[in-house]
């Protein structure tokens, strides 16, 4: 797909006829957001402009060029090309930075800039988290010129079973469980090969931190004023323990006990204000560790967006407003409804089984005929090269589902996976 930047337009004809609200959208090249997005737009009657690093046919809306690499220039670009918005959203991470760059320089709401890179590093999260007497992991900062002995004292300090982790990846992507020291050298291995594929600094550090067993939950809200309103609590029955932490099955509403939901809602709350957050959408993701007899909300990672993929689509609030609507609401200082008006749902994250190159998915028709299915979306093209998690970090699509108890849902997100077959040469 290809776009080009607006030719010759200036910040007036960008403007001109345009009396619905502006928001301007930073889209990565590489997002699975942008068709929401917009149609969340188009649904409220705003006006759209998009700033990208990539080359995106984007509904006809206007294209500014940008880079997350280069925040100055960037900026300096959109404030000479677009005139006044009333809001500026970033579409997926890449682009978190840039949004709380424009934004401050618009003195429109927006995050700090140091909080938004605070949140990107998940060192920088266990430090401030810490600092707040926070529940989390213990955990261990390991240099990358750091000895094999030192690695495995870290390991050891923080106990076995623990997990080796990259600190500036994401969607479970070069995370490791490690039982003992072997283990533990051969998983911080992995994890450099996989930052190295990623291209990210060779100093980068590793952390090594304690497995926390228990129920896994993420939480999806919106700040405001560093107040957190839940839109959303997913429960993950298929909690994985290693030695990869792919996530595959999302359910809501949660099933967890309604003090143990409070406490875990008041945890993400806290955690996004240690951060320095104050403005936008969290996702957090904690665990319920019971190992000493009580039900503690344990923070595993926080991240300045609604949840990822398309697990979105799960979720409709009242008068069908869609997660991606909230979120432009919020930004643009409008009130939207919170929790979801439907009953049970959930989302199957279909995981690249194999490496290879993906040759065909067959069976779609048969797995939509499932009783309560509602979607399915397959976001990797056929042809295209794939890589399972830990190496990789995209799922080869989404399954979505309603039923009247959860059981039903996860019953029918089954029953459609088991319908389809994955080719991978």
């Amino acid at each position: 797909m290809t776009a080009t930047e607006p030719g010759g337009e200036t910040a007036a004809s960008l403007a001109a006829g345009l009396t619905a609200p502006r928001v301007l959208l930073l889209v990565p090249a590489r997002t699975y957001r942008a068709a929401d997005f917009l149609l969340a737009a188009g649904r409220m009657g705003l006006g759209i402009v998009i700033g990208s690093d990539g080359a995106l046919q984007l509904g006809g809306h206007p294209v500014i060029q940008v880079s997350p690499g280069d925040l100055q220039g960037s900026a300096d670009r959109i404030m000479a090309r677009i005139g006044p918005v009333s809001a500026v959203v970033a579409a997926d991470t890449p682009m978190l930075a840039l949004a709380a760059a424009v934004a401050a320089r618009m003195g429109l709401p927006a995050n700090p800039a140091e909080a938004v890179t605070a949140a990107a590093d998940k060192v920088a999260q266990r430090r401030r988290w810490a600092a707040a007497s926070l529940a989390q992991p213990a955990f261990r900062i390991v240099a990358a010129d750091a000895s094999e002995g030192c690695l495995q004292q870290a390991a050891a300090e923080v106990g076995f079973p623990c997990v080796v982790k990259a600190v500036s990846l994401s969607a479970s992507q070069g995370i490791l469980r490690a039982d003992d020291p072997a283990t533990t050298t051969a998983a911080a291995r992995q994890v450099r090969r996989i930052l190295g594929t990623a291209r990210r600094p060779a100093d980068e550090p590793l952390l090594v931190e304690e497995y926390v067993p228990g129920q896994e939950l993420s939480i999806d809200g919106l700040l405001t004023a560093g107040d957190l309103a839940v839109t959303a609590i997913f429960d993950k029955p298929c909690t994985p323990d290693g030695p990869t932490f792919e996530e595959t099955l999302l359910t809501t509403p949660s099933r967890l006990p309604e003090p143990v939901l409070a406490a875990a809602v008041a945890t993400a709350g806290r955690a996004a204000r240690a951060l320095g957050l104050t403005y936008g959408p969290i996702h957090a993701e904690l665990r319920i560790d019971d190992r000493r007899g009580a039900a503690r909300p344990t923070m595993l990672e926080l991240a300045v967006r609604s949840i990822g993929g398309l697990c979105s689509r799960v979720l409709r609030f009242p008068g069908g407003m869609s997660l991606e609507e909230l979120v432009l609401a919020n930004a643009l200082g409008r009130p939207a409804p919170r929790r979801p008006a439907a009953g049970p749902s959930g989302v199957l994250m279909l995981p690249v089984p194999q490496p290879g190159v993906l040759r065909a998915v067959e069976g779609r028709a048969a797995a939509t005929a499932a009783p309560g299915i509602t979607g399915l979306t397959i976001t990797i093209p056929i042809g295209q090269r794939v890589q399972p998690l830990p190496e990789g970090d995209r799922y080869l699509g989404f399954i979505f589902a309603e039923g009247d108890t959860h059981q039903n849902v996860e019953k029918a997100l089954g029953a459609a996976r088991e319908r389809l077959r994955i080719v991978i040469q």
